[in-house]
């Protein structure tokens, strides 16, 4: 552990209190890993804008759930998996692909199945996957704009994941019943 500082509004740097508004406003409370980006106003404004934008993309609740997801357990991310998992149960997604995600299961349908293992393909080669995999991909459904989408989410998650593998990021009391 690196011993960084968990903001509150009272504590953070002046530039971060209208982003921490923003945070309390879309969460109801200063999510911890939100405390933690705000030391640099600039980091949690670009994630915000980047979780924004994510969430804006073509892709419906449960494709954004895979996407998040994958990264998430792929990257050991201690706090992400258990906050977009409570994340998944608001956006009303099926508890079984939360689920499946996270104990590394198969997923409940071919589409959704071909968007992980593209997701982890990505993660996992660093954006170098075959064209097979990208055939595979859009035979499913998916075309290039959804291909763009996942590194859209992954650009997200690396900075999510991250930061709380470096801060060791405590866990929200409303997150830890999804430990």
């Amino acid at each position: 552990m690196n011993n960084l500082t968990v903001h509150t509004r009272e504590t953070a740097p002046e530039q971060s209190k209208p982003l921490l508004d923003n945070s309390v406003k879309a969460f109801g409370s200063i999510p911890s890993l939100h405390g933690v980006m705000a030391e640099s106003p600039e980091a949690l404004e670009a994630y915000q804008l980047l979780h924004k934008l994510f969430q804006s993309t073509s892709l419906n609740a449960e494709e954004l759930t895979v996407v998040w997801q994958t990264i998430n357990v792929e990257h050991g991310c201690h706090y992400c998996v258990p906050a977009h998992a409570a994340i998944a149960k608001m956006m009303k997604v099926d508890d079984a692909l939360t689920a499946a995600l996270r104990n590394c299961g198969p997923m409940p349908t071919p589409k959704l199945q071909a968007l992980h293992d593209t997701t982890l393909a990505i993660v996992r080669n660093r954006g170098l996957i075959s064209q097979a995999q990208v055939q595979s991909f859009y035979d499913a459904g998916y075309t290039q704009k959804q291909l763009l989408e996942i590194v859209l989410g992954l650009a997200q998650k690396i900075m999510s994941n991250y930061i709380n593998h470096l801060a060791d990021t405590p866990i929200d009391e409303r997150f830890a019943a999804f430990l």
